[in-house]
């Protein structure tokens, strides 16, 4: 019976895990779809949002199953609330993806994106998906220096979102105050993104050692 009991865990660990590989995913692509207008891509990227809503209802499904059936205590019962907490967390990524993918439907065939600024929105881009990647290393490993890592890492996201601002606010701007919202709309989806991968480390640091998610400090 304890061995199935730590195979629930252990797949609910996984499940979650693998839902940050499919935001990672998501992401990427949504990006590609920005900086190269590909409707298809996006397309893509906003029919697929539904699959990782289905593994957060399933992973929250099987958390409260837990809760319910076996009464975990101590780091287990931790391990299932931070489940249900973190896979809200994914799950919001995905939906910021699903964003920037209907962001680049919206504007078709034009870019959303001045070409100028494109190679930020590439970055933020790049900078998303290994946050992303990280977070899923963290559930699996449980990694506590991984997990601080990745707010550092974050930081990286930070100096981009308001470098977009300085852009923006530049007297040279002159692609018009529709293309300023889509443009700080975008970088502000990116940032949220990336805050939501650090929520889910620090959901980690809380399951190693007890301590409530809060600023990351081992």
């Amino acid at each position: 019976m304890r061995d199935t009991y730590q195979e629930q865990l252990d797949e609910l660990a996984s499940s979650l895990a693998g839902m940050c590989d499919d935001v990672a995913r998501a992401m990427e692509n949504a990006t590609r779809s920005l900086l190269e207008a590909d409707l298809q891509l996006a397309e893509q990227i906003i029919s697929e949002d539904i699959k990782i809503d289905d593994v957060r209802a399933s992973a929250e499904h099987q958390a409260f199953g837990l809760l319910a059936l076996q009464a975990p205590v101590a780091t287990d019962l931790r391990v299932v609330v931070a489940a249900i907490h973190g896979a809200g967390d994914i799950e919001r990524m995905g939906d910021l993806a699903l964003h920037v993918a209907q962001a680049a439907r919206r504007r078709h065939p034009q870019s959303v994106v001045p070409e100028e600024i494109k190679p930020y929105f590439a970055e933020m881009g790049r900078v998303g998906v290994a946050l992303a990647e990280k977070a899923g290393q963290v559930i699996r490993t449980r990694d506590l220096d991984a997990a601080v890592e990745l707010e550092a890492d974050d930081d990286a996201m930070d100096d981009l979102h308001r470098h977009m601002f300085t852009v923006l606010m530049d007297r040279n701007w002159t692609h018009g105050v529709s293309a300023a919202v889509d443009v700080a709309l975008l970088a502000r989806f990116y940032e949220r993104y990336a805050d939501h991968a650090v929520a889910v480390a620090r959901r980690i640091v809380y399951v190693v050692t007890g301590q409530m998610p809060g600023p990351l400090a081992v």
